[in-house]
């Protein structure tokens, strides 16, 4: 579900050199509850590697540097992840796999705490012998099915929600929808953002949808107060191939979220990011494969007549 790019996006990890593979990694697939993993060693790099799940990529993983991030999706949503205040994070990857994403929020922002889900037990207990994954309770993982975990979750427990879960090429139906976003809105602290990884193929009519789910369940004002956005490659949002559109939205402010329904503040707030920030414009333009940002109006615009899915 995802592509790669020539070369990183942000800078080195400050390693103090390159590290040698495990010998303990695998040649071949290897069995797993919900079929096979295989690490794929970059015969460029030797210390990168690709982890396939049931023959699709999955992660992409560089042993020695965790702040390393080659697919474009992953380097999209980093860039966002960038407005929120400095310091550790809380995050929840529903999707764990490699668990690439979470290797690289400690590597950013050390100390913070994160949970990752995914349905395959196995895979989850050999990801934490093939890579140097944080340990508990920095990364916990946990094999479940993501929507009964996000469901299980108490309200206004998580700065970041990152959806990243697959079943061949598409997201599992209980995974999308206003349904999962009701859920996402409740885990997540007041500003705290949701990052989807949508795989969708002209006209992008998932990915319009999914937009409108968003703006029904994070309000009707979210694109205009800059927390609702699309960034995906100009090639994909112009409708001309399959691709990664990343959607990013923003629960509303504490104190915006009071004055409009009366009741007093939910959590503490983990700020107040605005996705038409020109910082992540720039940002997005400026890496290895460009991508474009549609906030404000034009994540309005993108989202059109579309319905949103249930």
């Amino acid at each position: 579900m995802a592509r790669r790019s020539a070369r990183p996006a942000r800078r080195p990890s400050s390693s103090s050199g390159p590290l040698t593979l495990p010998a303990e990694l695998p040649v071949g697939p290897v069995p797993i509850d919900t079929g096979t993993a295989e690490v794929v060693r970059d015969l460029d790099h030797p210390d990168r590697v690709t982890l396939h799940v049931n023959g699709v990529p999955s992660s992409s993983i560089d042993l020695a540097d965790p702040g390393f991030l080659d697919f474009e999706y992953m380097q999209q949503m980093a860039a966002v992840l960038e407005l929120l205040p400095p310091g550790p994070l809380r995050v929840l990857h529903l999707g764990a796999a490699g668990s690439t994403l979470a290797r690289y929020v400690e590597h950013e922002r050390p100390g913070s705490r994160q949970l990752g889900v995914d349905l395959d037990a196995r895979l989850l207990e050999l990801v934490r012998s093939w890579f140097a994954l944080p340990r508990s309770p920095l990364l916990r993982l946990r094999a479940d099915d993501a929507g009964r975990a996000l469901a299980g979750l108490p309200d206004a427990s998580y700065d970041v929600v990152v959806r990243d879960v697959f079943a061949g090429d598409r997201t599992p139906d209980h995974l999308v929808g206003t349904g999962f976003a009701q859920q996402a809105h409740r885990v997540l602290r007041p500003g705290g953002v949701l990052l989807v990884n949508c795989a969708d193929r002209p006209p992008l009519t998932t990915a319009r949808r999914e937009v409108a789910s968003l703006a029904a369940v994070f309000g009707p004002g979210a694109a205009a107060a800059g927390r609702l956005a699309a960034v995906a490659e100009p090639a994909v949002l112009k409708g001309r191939r399959y691709g990664n559109v990343v959607l990013a939205a923003v629960r509303a402010p504490a104190e915006d979220e009071a004055e409009a329904t009366g009741a007093p503040e939910a959590g503490s707030d983990v700020g107040h990011p605005d996705l038409r920030d020109p910082a992540l414009g720039r940002a997005l333009r400026t890496l290895a494969v460009p991508a474009s940002l549609l906030a404000g109006e034009d994540a309005t615009q993108f989202a059109g007549t579309a319905a949103p899915l249930p």
